[in-house]
């Protein structure tokens, strides 16, 4: 959420950043600042009354106390109008600060200076390709039509138990979604991330701290009796560790990495894009997320790029990089880089992870703030990743790594498999 402060300095520089996004806020801002005037003027008349008031009580007591006792009721009584006037003035204060609040968590984070124009994802800026594409023979399948034919992956008893998008693993293709796991793991907590194991449900103003409310309500599974989301990715629950946190700068940067199921309802397009393992309501994801200093948050969101860059290149996987668009950028995202892994059989390019830098925007949502050394408060910057989601990573080995009747396994994680290989008849 961006700060009224932070508005009022730089309302010029948030109109031009915000148009990115192909939206006008224009009149919600200037809105937001009308009100902020308004309440600030309220603030002093309350700060003046106060003063009256309590300037009045202790000349109330002095007159009782010379028993000059009609002066003082005449004081008590102009005490009980200037209190009626505070309770009118602190009602006027409080729903000046509602429609605030409600205008302010509208409002989009503001694109970062590098975050290129554009209309849709077609406008994204490709910075870095690495890999060859891999060229299949003629019989090479799509990965949906190995994993049916063969019982790696039931889809429809997956959607008998729940519905389209649950997905059931079966035997060594349940065993690679785990050693997957448990190698990103690894991996991260090699790179000095600390592993948590978080809760798979947050409570609202969990899902408000990292802004998945109110901008992506309907895309989350939500429990409504007992007012609880499940979350779209352990971001949700890692961030909210630190909610209305007050760190010292001895505690930075914080690290934090975890393995959880993730839930969407919001499944996309139809056809091939969401075929097989492109596109679930739930899937399992392995997170990255980092608590910076301002000052770092730059040179840490491009350790991220390149920690994940070394996990793909490790899978031998062909992907590139791609810089989002202002349109194409999550509510709560400055910047945020896409990776994509190539499907041969697809033949197309599969988003595997978003890496993004929240800056500000999420720390002030959370009341997350650090104290200088000289004592003065800052908010924190927030940053995130996916390190990997595996659906998608699933799909492009199954595709790219085929033989004629075998998947190849990955160097990197035969000693988490503890197979090279994965028959298949096809």
């Amino acid at each position: 959420m961006l700060s009224i402060q932070y508005i009022r300095d730089h309302l010029t520089e948030v109109n031009q950043g915000l148009k990115k996004r192909d939206q006008s806020f224009e009149n919600e801002l200037n809105e937001i600042l009308l009100l902020d005037s308004q309440k600030r003027k309220i603030q002093t008349q309350l700060n003046q009354l106060q003063a009256d008031v309590n300037s009045s009580s202790d000349l109330i007591a002095r007159l009782f106390k010379n028993n000059e006792t009609q002066k003082a009721q005449e004081l008590i009584k102009k005490n009980a109008d200037l209190k009626d006037r505070i309770k009118d003035l602190k009602n006027q204060f409080q729903q000046k600060q509602k429609k605030i609040d409600h205008l302010l968590v509208q409002i989009p984070n503001v694109p970062h200076n590098e975050v290129p124009f554009g209309k849709n994802e077609e406008d994204n800026v490709e910075i870095f390709r690495h890999g060859e594409i891999p060229f299949l023979n003629l019989t090479a399948l799509p990965h949906w039509d190995i994993v049916e034919k063969n019982d790696f992956i039931q889809f429809e008893n997956g959607a008998k138990l729940t519905e389209k998008g649950f997905p059931v693993y079966v035997s060594k293709m349940a065993r690679l979604q785990r050693a997957l796991i448990n190698f990103f793991i690894d991996s991260n907590t090699g790179a000095g991330y600390k592993e948590y194991a978080v809760p798979l449900l947050v409570n609202e103003q969990s899902a408000f701290g990292t802004g998945q409310l109110p901008d992506k309500d309907q895309q989350m599974y939500h429990i409504q009796e007992d007012k609880m989301y499940l979350i779209p990715t352990s971001e949700v629950p890692l961030t909210n560790l630190y909610r209305n946190a007050y760190l010292k700068e001895s505690d930075l940067p914080i690290k934090m990495t975890s393995y959880t199921p993730c839930f969407r309802r919001e499944a996309g397009s139809y056809g091939s894009d969401v075929r097989g393992l492109n596109r679930l309501h739930q899937f399992d994801k392995v997170e990255i997320v980092r608590i910076e200093k301002p000052q770092n948050s730059s040179s840490a969101l491009q350790e991220m790029i390149d920690h994940v860059k070394k996990l793909l290149e490790l899978l031998e996987l062909p992907y590139r990089i791609l810089k989002l668009c202002g349109t194409d950028l999550g509510f709560a995202a400055s910047i945020t880089f896409d990776f994509e892994v190539y499907s041969a059989a697809q033949k197309k390019w599969l988003e595997v992870s978003s890496v993004s830098n929240f800056e500000s925007f999420q720390a002030n949502r959370l009341k997350l703030r650090y104290r200088d050394q000289e004592n003065n408060r800052h908010f924190l910057h927030t940053l995130n990743g996916s390190a990997l989601a595996l659906p998608r990573i699933l799909a492009c080995m199954i595709e790219n790594f085929q033989a004629t009747s075998c998947i190849h396994i990955p160097k990197a994680i035969r000693d988490y498999t503890g197979f090279d290989v994965i028959e298949f008849s096809p």
